[in-house]
C-alpha cells in the first residue's frame, strides 16, 4: 500500500513525511514494461550481428556495470560467505546465464513476438512447480483452472489445429525452456537465500557478476572473435544490458519495495503486448489472428494462477 504525502508541515514531535520519489510508481511501472517489452526486439537485432552467446555475454557485461555503479554510489558491498556465493552461482545460471542464452538462440529462428509471448508462460510454470516444490503453496480450483487456461493459450499461439505449421519447433521449445528456467531459479533462491541477510542490490550485483563469469568462460569455447562489430547490433546489445538488465533490475526492486511484489509482478502481463507491438511495427514481423488471441488466453491463465493479494 502506497503512502500519500502532503505539503503540510508535520506537527511538533511528529515524524516528517517520507520524501516523495522523483517519479510516481506508475510511471516507473510503465518504463519497466517498455524496457522489458523491447528487450526481445533488442535480442533479435543483436543476433543479426553476433552469435547468441556473444549477445548474452554483452548483455551481462553492461548489466553488471550498471549494478556495480549503483552499488558504488550507495556504498553497498558484495555478500560474504562461501555458502552464499555457492547458491548465487546456481541462481546466476538459472536466472541469467541459461534463460538469456536460450532466448538468444531461440530468436535466431522464431520472431521476437513469439519469444515475448513464451516469456509470459513463466507464471504458469511457476504455479506448476510451486505445487510440487513448495508445500506452503496450496492448489485452489481457481489457480488450477488458470494453469489449464494458460497452456491452452500456448497451444492457440502455436496453432495446434494446424499441426504447428509455420512454427519452428526447436526455437519455440528453447523460448519455453527459458521461461521455465525463471521459476526454477526463483524457487531455488527462495529455498536457499531467502534469509541470507544481504540486500537485494548486493545479491543481484553478485548474481550478475557470476553469470558474466559463466558466459565469459563458455563463449570462447563455442564462438570465435567477431571479424567486425556491426553498429546497430552492438548498440542493441548495449541497450539490452544497460537498460533491459541493469536499470530494469533497479526499477523492479524499487517497485517491490514501494508497492509490493504482487503489484510489481503485474508487469509480466504487459511485456508480451509491448514485445508483439514492437516486433510488428519495427521489425515487420507477421502476425496471425491466433497470436494475439492466444496471448490473451495465456495472460488470463497466468493472472488466475497468481495468489490473490491479502487485505491489510
Amino acid at each position: 500500500m502506497t503512502t500519500v504525502t502532503t505539503s503540510r508541515r508535520a506537527p511538533s514531535g511528529a515524524h516528517p513525511p517520507l520524501p516523495r520519489r522523483a517519479l510516481d510508481w506508475r510511471l516507473r511501472f510503465g518504463v519497466l514494461s517498455l524496457i522489458w517489452g523491447f528487450s526481445f526486439l533488442l535480442i533479435k537485432v543483436g543476433t543479426d550481428g553476433f552469435a547468441p552467446f556473444q549477445v548474452t555475454l554483452g548483455r551481462l557485461v553492461f548489466g553488471t556495470a550498471v549494478l556495480a555503479a549503483a552499488m558504488a554510489v550507495k556504498r553497498v558491498r558484495l555478500p560474504r560467505g562461501a555458502r552464499t556465493w555457492g547458491h548465487l552461482t546456481v541462481a546466476a545460471f538459472l536466472l541469467n546465464a541459461l534463460p538469456f542464452s536460450l532466448f538468444a538462440f531461440a530468436e535466431q529462428t522464431v520472431p521476437s513476438t513469439l519469444a515475448g509471448i513464451c516469456n509470459a508462460t513463466s507464471p504458469l510454470w511457476g504455479m506448476a512447480l510451486s505445487l510440487v516444490a513448495l508445500s506452503e503453496d496450496r492448489p485452489t480450483r481457481r489457480r488450477v483452472a488458470g494453469l489449464g487456461i494458460g497452456f491452452l493459450g500456448v497451444l492457440t499461439v502455436l496453432g495446434v489445429w494446424q499441426g504447428f505449421q509455420g512454427v519452428d519447433v526447436t526455437g519455440t521449445a528453447l523460448a519455453l525452456l527459458a521461461s521455465f528456467s525463471y521459476p526454477v531459479g526463483w524457487i531455488y533462491v527462495r529455498r536457499t537465500l531467502a534469509d541470507s541477510g544481504h540486500s537485494h542490490l548486493s545479491m543481484t550485483g553478485a548474481q550478475l557478476l557470476l553469470a558474466t563469469v559463466q558466459l565469459a568462460l563458455v563463449t570462447p569455447l563455442f564462438t570465435s572473435w567477431p571479424h567486425h562489430f556491426a553498429t546497430v547490433p552492438l548498440l542493441a546489445i548495449v541497450a539490452l544490458g544497460a537498460l533491459g538488465t541493469g536499470l530494469a533490475v533497479l526499477i523492479q526492486y524499487g517497485l517491490v519495495a514501494e508497492v509490493g511484489p504482487t503489484t510489481a509482478q503485474m508487469v509480466t502481463y504487459f511485456i508480451p503486448v509491448i514485445a508483439t507491438a514492437a516486433g510488428v511495427a519495427l521489425l515487420n514481423e507477421s502476425l496471425t489472428w491466433s497470436t494475439p488471441i492466444g496471448a490473451a488466453i495465456v495472460l488470463t491463465g497466468a493472472a488466475l494462477t497468481q495468489p490473490r493479494p491479502q487485505k491489510p
